[in-house]
């Protein structure tokens, strides 16, 4: 088996405010990027896990993004493989 590498993109849920998305929106406007229409911030962690120590990886990839990598009131998830 080996490696197996993971990534997790964490993001806010609609309708949570966004200011460092809107923030960065503003200062593309101000450097002359007139049509960018929306910003939104994403944080992504790349997870390498060795498959020959650890069983049923997607219910802990979900458990680490649930536990500790989000605020479940605030953020959406996806894990990509």
């Amino acid at each position: 088996m080996g490696k197996k590498e993971v990534i997790v993109t964490v993001g806010l849920k609609e309708g949570i405010s966004d200011p460092e998305g809107k923030n960065v929106k503003k200062a593309l406007s101000l450097l002359g990027f007139k049509e960018v229409e929306e910003v939104k911030i994403l944080k992504s962690y790349k997870i390498t896990i060795n498959e020959n120590k650890c069983k049923d990886i997607d219910e802990k990839v979900k458990a680490m993004a649930e536990g500790l990598l989000t605020n479940p009131v605030v953020h959406d998830y996806e894990i990509s493989w």
